[in-house]
């Protein structure tokens, strides 16, 4: 996955923190890791919304103001996100960061706008930033099984 595509993210394979202080030589164990976000790209849209409050901005300085809804929207666009790998997600947002191990998640639920939420043990749901149905296979790769892939074709032993 390259750093302009990251509307479409694969497992991309990551140093383990084991192999990091590893000593040199010795071959690096990797484990496969996903970074679900919003492209980069989005945030064109904010600076062009920037650029044109900049006349009323300096015409009238109380409207400077106006400043604060895409300067928020840029801060919203470069810290959510979803990271996932063997250990399970971590969940970023403006204000918070939270890690859910595979072993407290019972699955993960559909909204109707296809946005993915993770059922906590307990039956609360954590929205995952950025994570659409279309990321399900990926999220189901990186897992290491533990969910389901719903775009898999099951065989079944008749015809």
């Amino acid at each position: 996955m390259t750093d302009n595509d990251e509307t479409s993210p694969a497992a991309v394979p990551a140093a383990s923190s084991a192999a990091s202080s590893a000593a040199p030589g010795t071959a690096a164990q990797r484990q496969p890791r996903a970074l679900i976000r919003v492209p980069k790209t989005a945030v064109l849209v904010p600076l062009l919304v920037i650029l044109c409050v900049t006349p009323m901005a300096l015409a009238l300085p109380v409207l400077s103001v106006l400043y604060a809804v895409p300067v928020g929207f840029i801060v919203w666009l470069l810290r959510t996100e979803t990271v996932v790998d063997t250990s399970g997600l971590v969940v970023r947002t403006v204000f918070r960061t939270r890690s859910l191990a595979w072993d407290d998640l019972s699955g993960l639920t559909l909204t109707g706008k296809s946005k993915v939420r993770a059922v906590l043990g307990d039956g609360t749901e954590v929205a995952l930033p950025a994570v659409r149905t279309r990321h399900l296979p990926v999220l189901s790769s990186v897992s290491g099984g533990r969910i389901d892939d719903p775009t898999e074709r099951r065989e079944t032993g008749e015809h």
